[in-house]
């Protein structure tokens, strides 16, 4: 999605370097119009941090200086993109290099890669085709926990309060845990233990990093190298014992160990992708769900869908494809939601420039979303609409691999709930939205469940 670590990296190792004084550019914007600097030290984070996320910042610097404007991290100089049209522009995908693995691992401690543009492609595309692979070879097992979580759900009284987010982020890390590492986590408490370590490392990588909290607290410091520390443990056993073995479940460990890496370029795929697989896929699940239970029509529109495609048959990797219309609602969840509402690049201008590509101010933009703030599916029937979410980085071609992992969940776990039940919204509970690295929901999302049958 001109990856959602872009900015979850970049924009955090720019906070960093501003706070070392790396890379010193002009206090001239190059007459680009934007702010200019609240501090000389560090430059306009005060105004981010006052405006509650960068992305509300960033909302509030394109409606006054347009679709091109700066402002300052520190001393480096930040050019936000805020249009469509104008990202068109910029984007040149021949000529981008994947700062999704390389900027996320210098921000983890990471230093392998950085070979040859050959080498980087075949690792990017060897990374992407294991993801792919453990979906498609563990299909079956997606399908039993979600049918796990709908039993969870057909348990309860019809006016009982679901905690959806909770619920769900339990799901998703069951299905990222064992696709990508096995039969490690079948077992209930090792699910929690990782779930417990995996929150304290990306809660750390959302926040502490972007505010700078985490260099001035010892003990938060201390939990979250330690978390990294295990985390980092774990994948290494789950290394050294599925290497050269056969198991009857193939997961992305092993798909990776079939290429020309070392044991610590698997291990920087693999927690790449426990990390950030796993998140993005809650995310994009608790969205999906939270707008359904808003639009009735939509969930009937789904329902008659899933009822056509499947039937009373089981739900398979080959008709999931069919489910056009369950795809239109993905991805209006992504755009509604602005799932990853800001990504960066560096670009060579004035020194090391800060490009920004401003997502969460584009995908509400009037001029190429009709009703933007409206949840509305049948936008993406239009080719030409799903084009510009394609360019984006959204779908195609260009999506990360982690995305195209969320959507294949989302699709099952979704196909699974609404077959059975109608979920309904909690009277009067608003979704406020939290804009970090990955949106979420403020508080809580509860909902209630009733059969459908």
């Amino acid at each position: 999605m001109l990856d959602f670590a872009i900015f979850a990296v970049t924009f955090l190792l720019a906070l960093v370097g501003a706070v070392l004084y790396l890379y010193p550019a002009s206090r001239q914007a190059s007459g680009i119009p934007g702010f200019t600097p609240t501090e000389e030290k560090d430059g306009n984070l005060p105004d981010i941090v006052n405006s509650g996320s960068l992305h509300e910042f960033l909302v509030n610097l394109h409606e006054r200086y347009g679709p091109v404007a700066s402002f300052w991290f520190g001393r480096r100089l930040v050019v936000s993109l805020g249009t469509a049209d104008v990202l068109k522009q910029h984007f040149n995908p021949n000529k981008t290099s994947d700062p999704f693995e390389t900027m996320l691992k210098s921000l983890l401690g990471y230093h392998s890669g950085g070979g040859s543009v050959s080498e980087d492609h075949m690792r990017r595309k060897l990374y992407g085709n294991a993801m792919t692979a453990a979906l498609q070879s563990n299909f079956p097992l997606l399908v039993k926990l979600s049918e796990e979580l709908l039993d969870k759900w057909l348990s309860y009284p019809e006016t009982q309060h679901v905690p959806l987010s909770q619920h769900v982020l339990g799901f998703a890390l069951k299905s990222v845990t064992r696709l990508a590492l096995g039969s490690t986590f079948e077992e209930e408490q090792e699910v929690i233990h990782f779930q417990k370590i995996h929150g304290t490392v990306w809660s750390e990588i959302g926040k502490g990093f972007l505010d700078g909290s985490l260099d001035k607290n010892a003990t938060r410091k201390k939990q979250y190298e330690d978390a990294l520390m295990q985390l980092e443990s774990i994948l290494k056993k789950i290394i050294k014992e599925r290497k050269g073995r056969n198991f009857g479940q193939h997961i992305f460990i092993d798909f990776l160990m079939q290429g020309n890496l070392n044991e610590q370029q698997i291990l920087e795929d693999s927690m790449i992708f426990s990390l950030a697989g796993c998140i993005i896929t809650a995310k994009l699940c608790t969205w999906a769900i939270c707008f359904l239970t808003t639009s009735e029509e939509v969930q009937k529109k789904l329902y008659k869908e899933i009822d056509q495609v499947f039937g009373k048959g089981p739900i398979t990797s080959e008709k999931t494809e069919q489910l056009r219309y369950c795809q239109q609602v993905l991805c209006e969840t992504v755009r509604t939601a602005r799932l990853t509402p800001v990504c960066a690049r560096l670009q060579d201008i004035e020194g090391k420039t800060l490009v920004l590509y401003a997502l969460g101010v584009v995908l509400q933009d009037p001029s190429t979303w009709p009703s933007p703030h409206k949840f509305d599916p049948d936008r993406f029937a239009d080719e030409s609409v799903m084009k510009v979410f394609s360019s984006l980085g959204f779908s195609g071609t260009w999506e990360c691999p982690e995305l195209r992992f969320a959507y294949t969940v989302a699709t099952v776990l979704v196909s699974v709930l609404v077959r059975r039940l109608h979920l309904l919204a909690v009277e009067g509970q608003v979704f406020e939205m939290k804009y970090e690295l990955v949106t979420s929901s403020r508080e809580e999302a509860w909902i209630t469940v009733s059969k459908r049958h």
